[in-house]
């Protein structure tokens, strides 16, 4: 190992602007989980200096099948910055994106804090103020998505943008597990899903988002905006689609890639 964790936070900064770089290894084991979150955490704060302002958190690798393909056996989260927010029904410029890809997500809006590194589903649950259809764009610095574990966690999650639905529902008598999801593509169905992808519940994946933060010092508060993780595949993005995804039962939501 070559590399230090403030060369490789940098490395991936400047990537934003620079184009991909190749896979961590000078300085990250492949599923080196607490040089990862090192690295992730020295950007954030990095970017907290320079404005940027955190609005919540992301759950990834929350499908057993993607942990499997990556050798681990636990999710990750990334950072949600407010700038990473696009508008229900908006645009976004291909010129911010790299090699980006969609998909469809359950996400909630806290009402209330988490601070219990022992939080349950159900504690969640009652900390839930809306619930809402939601895409994420993933995107990666890493060249050609050859990610393993470390270099996603690092890469804070492989995050770039989401958007939410404008109209939340409240979790009261939702089917969050059956949800059936479909996103498409330019009116074609591109994916298809249910919230069980998300560790069974996506109430699961924000009741380990919440333990994992809360153990780590930076607890859930109220306000702050979950994405439980994908419950289908993800599709990429050519400009000029237009992507609606709708999750039966909470809403729908949609954005253009392009100008």
């Amino acid at each position: 190992m070559t590399a230090t964790f403030e060369d490789l936070a940098r490395r991936l900064r400047d990537a934003y602007a620079g184009g991909t770089v190749s896979p961590l290894r000078d300085g990250l084991d492949p599923t080196d989980a607490d040089g990862a979150y090192a690295v992730q955490t020295i950007n954030t704060r990095f970017w907290e200096t320079q404005g940027r302002r955190i609005v919540g958190r992301k759950a990834g690798l929350t499908a057993k099948a993607v942990q499997q393909q990556l050798g681990v056996d636990q999710p990750d989260f990334g950072v949600l910055f407010d700038d990473m927010r696009i508008a229900d029904g908006g645009r976004l410029d291909p010129a911010r994106a790299i090699q980006p890809k969609a998909e469809a997500e359950i996400a909630f809006i806290l009402g209330a804090d988490l601070p219990d590194a022992g939080s349950t589903a159900e504690q969640v649950a009652t900390a839930v103020t809306s619930v809402h259809a939601a895409i994420e764009i993933v995107d990666s610095r890493i060249a050609d998505w050859k990610i393993s574990f470390a270099d996603t966690v690092a890469d804070n999650g492989s995050s770039a943008f989401f958007l939410l639905a404008d109209a939340g529902r409240p979790l009261a008598g939702l089917d969050l597990e059956g949800a059936a999801m479909e996103m498409t593509v330019n009116g074609a169905v591109a994916s298809t899903g249910v919230g069980a992808a998300a560790l069974g519940n996506p109430l699961n994946a924000a009741a380990w988002l919440a333990r994992t933060l809360a153990a780590r010092g930076e607890p859930l508060k109220a306000g702050d905006i979950l994405l439980a993780g994908a419950l289908g595949p993800m599709v990429a993005l050519t400009p000029g689609d237009v992507v609606v995804a709708r999750v039966a039962g909470i809403g729908e939501c949609r954005f253009t890639y392009g100008n």
